[in-house]
């Protein structure tokens, strides 16, 4: 059966604060994103994680991508990763203190280049069975390239149509024709929350199948899946379960482009200007219902 996120469902998921909370009250968020040529995928997904309530988040990012973004993101702490020639994250790297992290996302901005896929199957690997994974963009490419036996178990996947034709070999058409199948299809196969974009973007655990009613064709602009991300990771981050920050998430980022549609236009709305308006996504759904 089909269900619909609407803004009940929403308001029902909003994660509870305490008035003692402090950063250490939730998960610790690390987010592995960007290359040389996509430097605000890194920005974008790493600052929507922060408005969306949580507490902490480090960006894992080559260095040069540190020296372009920091001063306009203090909030964010660093990891300065080696990158090759061409700007991608090397395979020479690791991150030492990768326990302390309980929330990873992965793939915004980071290229489908060899060393970057070898990166981050590696990392996947390292992960315990606790820690929440969102793998977006040309981490689900770099997935589709090489899976390397990794179970999902733990992970949210965001793909677009064409990323999700990709991972699981089938044409882009058939993909757009059966949505609700493939996506559910997808969770089945990887044991993982799946959130297939679009209009109305399905969210489904493989049993379930989620409808969202938001969002519209201010959307579709570059940047847009990478804020997405990083709510996610944000909701992750305040103790809430993968499906339940998935059918969450996908309702603010699309409520957000609903009312940034309001005052800029369909035709105006920038991913940056999503996360300006997911403060007033959070306060549409708590004061509406």
């Amino acid at each position: 059966m089909v269900k619909y996120i609407d803004n009940k469902t929403a308001y029902s998921l909003i994660p509870q604060r305490k008035e003692d909370s402090n950063k250490g009250s939730f998960l610790k968020i690390l987010n592995i994103a960007g290359c040389a040529n996509y430097s605000g995928a890194a920005y974008l997904s790493s600052l929507s994680a922060l408005k969306s309530g949580g507490g902490f988040i480090s960006l894992a990012c080559p260095d040069f991508i540190i020296q372009r973004i920091s001063s306009v993101m203090p909030e964010v702490t660093y990891i300065p990763l080696k990158s090759t020639d061409k700007g991608f994250i090397s395979s020479d790297n690791a991150i030492t203190n990768l326990s302390e992290y309980g929330v990873v996302s992965v793939g915004c901005g980071i290229g489908t280049d060899f060393q970057t896929e070898t990166f981050m199957i590696n990392l996947l690997k390292s992960l315990n069975n606790e820690q929440k994974i969102v793998i977006d963009a040309d981490g689900i490419n770099n997935l589709a390239h090489n899976n390397g036996g990794l179970s999902l178990k733990n992970a949210v996947i965001t793909p677009h149509p064409k990323e999700l034709s990709r991972l699981l070999n089938v044409s882009l058409n058939d993909i757009i024709e059966n949505r609700e199948k493939y996506a559910r299809i997808t969770s089945q196969t990887y044991e993982c929350i799946t959130v297939l974009k679009g209009k109305n973007t399905i969210v489904t655990n493989g049993d379930e199948i989620y409808i969202n009613t938001t969002g519209n064709s201010a959307l579709a602009k570059a940047g847009t899946g990478d804020v997405l991300t990083g709510i996610i990771s944000g909701l992750l981050s305040q103790h809430l379960s993968l499906f339940d920050s998935a059918k969450l998430g996908v309702y603010i980022h699309g409520l957000a482009g609903d009312i940034a549609s309001e005052d800029l236009t369909q035709y105006c709305v920038l991913a940056s200007d999503l996360i300006e308006y997911i403060a007033a996504a959070f306060n549409f759904i708590l004061t509406e219902d």
